[in-house]
């Protein structure tokens, strides 16, 4: 329990989260209390009906998990009483900057301000009421603002950016455990807690203790299947696609990313903006489909396990997705408009960077019995990450129901033009 406890709250999946005075304060905080009106994976409700749960109780679970790691007797040795408090309050406000429908509201911020929320969330720490509050309460604004988005970069204290932000970090495990717990689509155990009293500080970097390594391979397989069965989900897609459309179409109208003070960002949320686009001309024809489950339609599905150039050019670069869709529309003869390729690379897809843009080679190390501890390769000793390094190359075609056929015709005649190579049979 933690010191100066003032009361706990009661969490679906970690039990009781117990939270000092300072916490309670940061918690009652307007950014914050926005993050109730966040949904942690809008769109994915289309699929899992229970899928309603927000970037709040999200938060609350990463502080107890980040609380946990520094209990861990490797951890609690080296670290001081206010480096804890620290990094329970950043990674309470490490989600802080999220936009309205969270992860679909960044394909926005990137294109139109070349920003992420972990920008917005720095900002929004340092510049907002929270900043007013924790500069009250003793702590830098600006530390806790690094520190909630893993860019601290203190002298030799690697390890409290990792565990916030990493391949192993506690926001990971917490979103793992919850979206599964909240979709029901849960795929294999998760042991957070193994992982967690596995980690060590070798050098100032975070490590695992390979005797935890039956945990991080359930982790990563996990996290694999969650983002398939989840995150890039067919259906949850299409509705984040036509989210992120409907904003598109209305930003110019709305202003959507013309905010200027933090209180002009910290007013959008969920509901505000739903109502905003339902009223916009440009906007409210997606969001009549979308209230009445006219969801756009899949038209194509494959899944590359080779790369070759032209694989790598439709995954990784914007401009030439748009030329193919230009290419598919045309042998189709239906306006471009209505070709939409997706890949699990694109920014409206939630955590994609957790699966795709780290490297997977987290370090682990092997603890001898006179206790010396040699740092080990995790490729070298566990097959199932390379195996699993390919495996998210999906690539999709969308369109609405009435060029379904033509689309699927089109595309299989332009794409079928990929070497064999890169072909699987479905």
């Amino acid at each position: 329990m933690p010191k100066a406890y003032w009361g706990e709250i009661k969490d679906p999946v970690h039990g009781y989260v117990y939270i000092t005075e300072a916490e309670k304060n940061v918690i009652d905080s307007y950014p914050m209390q926005r993050l109730r009106r966040l949904r942690q994976l809008a769109g994915s409700e289309y699929v899992y009906p229970g899928a309603n749960h927000t970037r709040f109780e999200h938060s609350l679970g990463v502080m107890y998990l980040a609380g946990e790691v520094l209990e861990n007797p490797n951890i609690s040795r080296i670290v001081s009483d206010d480096e804890v408090d620290a990094c329970r309050i950043s990674a309470l406000l490490h989600d802080v900057g999220h936009g309205p429908f969270s992860h679909v509201f960044e394909q926005l911020l990137i294109k139109d301000l070349d920003k992420t929320h972990e920008d917005i969330t720095s900002w929004i720490v340092e510049k907002s009421e929270v900043g007013d509050k924790l500069s009250k309460m003793g702590y830098n604004p600006k530390e806790i603002a690094g520190l909630a988005v893993g860019k601290l970069h203190k002298k030799d204290r690697a390890f409290l950016d990792q565990i916030i932000s990493s391949a192993v970090d506690v926001d990971k495990q917490d979103f793992i455990v919850r979206d599964t717990y909240h979709t029901g689509a849960e795929y294999g155990f998760i042991d957070v807690f193994r992982l967690i009293h596995a980690l060590d500080v070798l050098g100032e970097n975070l490590a695992v203790e390979l005797g935890a390594l039956s945990a991080l391979e359930a982790f990563m397989i996990a996290r694999i299947e969650s983002f398939k069965s989840i995150y890039f989900h067919r259906v949850g897609r299409a509705a984040q696609i036509m989210l992120a459309t409907a904003m598109e179409k209305a930003n110019s109208e709305l202003g959507l990313t013309a905010f200027k003070t933090p209180e002009e960002y910290l007013a959008l949320d969920d509901y505000t903006v739903w109502s905003a686009l339902k009223k916009c001309k440009a906007s409210k024809g997606i969001i009549a489909d979308l209230e009445r489950r006219r969801m756009l339609k899949c038209a194509y599905e494959r899944t590359f396990y080779e790369k070759d150039t032209m694989i790598s050019n439709i995954f990784g670069r914007e401009s030439y997705r748009r030329q193919m869709q230009v290419e598919i529309a045309k042998e189709a003869g239906v306006n471009p408009e209505a070709v939409i390729i997706d890949v699990p690379t694109v920014p409206s897809v939630p955590y994609h960077h957790a699966v795709l843009m780290e490297s997977m080679e987290i370090p682990v190390f092997s603890r001898s019995q006179s206790g010396t501890k040699t740092l080990q390769r995790l490729s070298e000793i566990s097959k199932i990450f390379e195996t699993l390094k390919g495996f998210m190359n999906i690539l999709r075609v969308y369109t609405d129901e009435a060029d379904r056929e033509k689309i699927e015709k089109a595309t299989g005649k332009i794409l079928g033009k990929i070497p064999s190579a890169a072909k699987i049979s479905f």
